[in-house]
């Protein structure tokens, strides 16, 4: 059993103001995996204050970019040795099948070198040369850090999302309090340990479990210039309101309800193999999931009857399994929540092709839900509407390639999607016409080179490579 008994504070193990500890229990059969402290607004409090101090008045924003890419260089490496502890850890957390845990193992490097090369190559100060040759005048811009980051993260993929935030952050020369998800308050405990382990310095960075309550308390202290959340679109539009008001800088990165479009010359087998992947990774709990599955009509049964048969292949059950594809929701009310929406469905009168409401045979301990396929589903729907965050996929019917194209757009999201086609160019010419802020051809898999983050009601903001990087930097302009 692991036990964090303190609060990592300031880069310090501290204790909290409030000494019980959170028993954290495994979504596979409730069993106790360990006992860790959850911050408290006063908790928050001291790890302001000092990211505060070390901004003000200490070496970190000072240091030069090269330092600070060693230093982040070192914690990657760190995370690079630690990769099976790390994709144990989420799996037993998260009930996130290990297949999906130790993949994401290399996700996670790519994502670090990408802000780490666009560190390297940023020019940080630089002289712009006047428009005017007779103008005297030179500006020197330069990029400095904003502040004091309120990195918050949410429980479904949380190195990933802590790791997105807190390289560039910190790359930047900021300084960050990270709070993360209490249901990961021990993998998040064990990143902890590896920036001590880095030697990030004194104040630099805390790494807070805590609940919603104290999340807000968070974002909305005055001392925190930036808030940078990953989480659901109806916390993103609370949290743009707190910034709002606060002239905060803010970047969201939330929710979606990707659709994916399957063109009428596609390989239809090749599509669904890849759609159990687009589709059900991380049992579902993921916002780039593309659980809208656009058919056209001339091939509709064809591409039901495929996606049945592979939900219906997949095995269901404990994520320490080889052979487990989907593990368990992460906890009950999440569980309920997905079982609602497939009951739901069955009421907005999608039809059932596979799955249901119950819960699969053996599995009563855990929070598992069966992995569900609606047909005849209609995108007014709210199965094709909401997002469901579970194994749950919808199939649409459409006529041509606009009216594909408008099904695909009829969304208060914008995140992600895929188009598949045997013809990559033309699958190219669809993406361009979706309004996401991703799109995958034929399940090429998402890139860290380029931005990532979502239209509409999915986020403001990127992550990922100079762009994400450059969402932690405020640009000053002095002239000469």
């Amino acid at each position: 059993m692991i036990i964090y008994d303190r609060l990592f504070i300031a880069g310090s193990w501290t204790e909290p103001s409030d000494p019980e500890l959170l028993d954290i229990l495994s979504p596979h059969d409730r069993a106790v995996l360990g006992r860790a402290a959850q911050a408290q607004p006063a908790d928050e409090d001291r790890a302001v204050a000092a990211a505060r101090t070390a901004f003000d008045e200490g070496s970190w924003p000072r240091k030069s970019p090269v330092e600070r890419i060693a230093i982040l260089r070192r914690l990657n490496a760190l995370r690079e040795e630690n990769a099976e502890k790390i994709a144990t850890l989420m799996s037993a957390e998260n009930g996130s099948a290990r297949w999906f845990t130790r993949a994401g193992q290399a996700g996670l490097t790519r994502q670090a070198d990408s802000y780490l090369k666009a560190a390297e190559e940023l020019g940080w100060e630089e002289i712009v040369a006047p428009t005017d040759p007779a103008s005297t005048v030179r500006s020197v811009v330069r990029r400095e850090p904003i502040g004091v980051v309120a990195a918050v993260i949410p429980w479904n993929s949380p190195f990933s999302s802590a790791m997105a935030k807190i390289i560039p952050a910190l790359l930047a020369g900021n300084t960050v309090v990270l709070k993360v998800s209490p249901e990961n308050s021990l993998s998040m405990g064990f990143l902890a340990e590896l920036l001590q382990q880095a030697k990030v310095p004194e104040g630099v960075i805390s790494v807070l479990p805590a609940d919603r309550e104290t999340s807000e308390y968070l974002v909305s202290h005055r001392d925190v210039d930036k808030i940078a959340f990953t989480g659901s679109t109806g916390a993103g539009r609370r949290i743009a309101s707190i910034a709002g008001q606060q002239l905060k800088r803010v970047s969201l990165e939330l929710g979606g309800k990707s659709a994916a479009v399957i063109l009428p010359d596609a390989d239809v087998h090749k599509a669904v193999q890849g759609l159990k992947f687009a589709s059900l990774l991380n049992n579902g709990e993921a916002c780039i999931a593309q659980t809208r599955v656009l058919a056209p009509r001339s091939r509709y049964e064809e591409v039901v009857t495929a996606l049945k048969e592979l939900v219906e292949s997949l095995k269901v059950g404990d994520p320490d399994d080889p052979d487990t594809f989907i593990g368990p929701m992460v906890r009950r009310d999440q569980q309920q929540r997905v079982r609602d929406y497939i009951e739901l469905g069955i009421k907005e009168g999608a039809r059932l092709v596979t799955g249901g409401p119950q819960i699969p045979a053996g599995l009563e301990n855990g929070y598992y839900v069966t992995p569900t396929v609606f047909a005849d589903v209609d995108n007014s729907m709210r199965i094709a509407q909401e997002e469901i965050f579970g194994p749950v996929l919808v199939v649409i019917g459409y006529d041509d390639e606009d009216d594909a194209v408008r099904i695909a757009n009829d969304s208060e999201f914008g995140l992600s999607g895929g188009v598949w086609s045997a013809d990559e160019g033309h699958a190219l010419t669809v993406a361009r016409r979706i309004r996401t802020g991703t799109v995958t051809v034929n399940g090429a898999s998402i890139g860290y080179d380029g931005p990532f983050g979502g239209f509409k009601a999915s986020g403001i903001g990127r992550e990922y490579g100079v762009v994400g990087l450059n969402q932690y930097i405020e640009y000053k302009t002095v002239t000469l």
